[in-house]
């Protein structure tokens, strides 16, 4: 009985570090996609984003995406509440300073990050895809949704950009633990690699963090 736990729970790690490792990758390139919102015009952006939108590979990722994102929620979610139920007396003052505040703050960066993302979509992908609310652009004579102006147009609200600012700071924090987590729960952890897989977290939390964070500052203090 109690291998048959064991085994459930790594799988379930290793399940849910093969999705948080694929959603990296796509922060990467929902990243750089949203960065050429800042360029002198909107049409690459705009152009971008209709290609992911309805390139017929691109909308089938599109449900790899969403699955992926469940199954880490999902997984995440099974995984905090066994490690609950194993240490389900709180922890003595002491043993907090031995365990970094990137761990111990994981499932809370992560039920925030579930509601912006919630929030986010709404925004965006719903409005343009099922609400029809976003306007359109012609570009060399072809209709575009004008997503790049409805970008713009929400980071000139100061309460959004700080908003959005606080929260990737928090996908931050949770990708710098998550990432070297994820390769700790595939069985990578090893006196060799461990501090290489921990400088690798910090560059890759701190490159996603500040190119997102950098499109609202740029908007907001820009001449858009």
């Amino acid at each position: 009985m109690g291998n048959s736990k064991l085994q459930s729970s790594l799988t379930k790690k290793f399940v849910m570090a093969f999705a948080g490792l694929f959603l990296i990758t796509f922060l990467f390139v929902h990243m750089t996609i949203n960065l050429l919102v800042l360029l002198p015009s909107t049409d690459w952006f705009n152009m971008a984003a209709h290609f992911m939108g309805t390139n017929i590979l691109i909308k089938i990722f599109e449900f790899v995406l969403f699955g992926g994102f469940i199954v880490h929620i999902v997984y995440g979610i099974f995984i905090q509440i066994q490690n609950w139920i194993a240490r389900p007396q709180r922890y003595k003052v002491e043993g907090w300073s031995h365990t970094s505040p990137f761990s111990k703050f994981m499932i809370h960066t992560a039920v925030l990050i579930f509601i912006f993302l919630v929030l986010h979509l709404s925004d965006f992908y719903i409005k343009a895809k099922f609400l029809h609310q976003v306007g359109e652009v012609a570009i060399d004579g072809k209709m575009y949704h004008d997503l790049g102006a409805l970008v713009i147009e929400k980071f000139q609200i100061p309460l959004y950009v700080f908003g959005y600012i606080i929260m990737m700071v928090f996908l931050g924090f949770h990708l710098h633990h998550g990432f070297q987590s994820a390769f700790q729960s595939l069985g990578l952890n090893h006196s060799k690699y461990t501090p290489l897989l921990k400088w690798l977290s910090t560059i890759i939390a701190i490159i996603l963090a500040a190119g997102y964070i950098i499109i609202p500052v740029s908007i907001y203090f820009g001449n858009y």
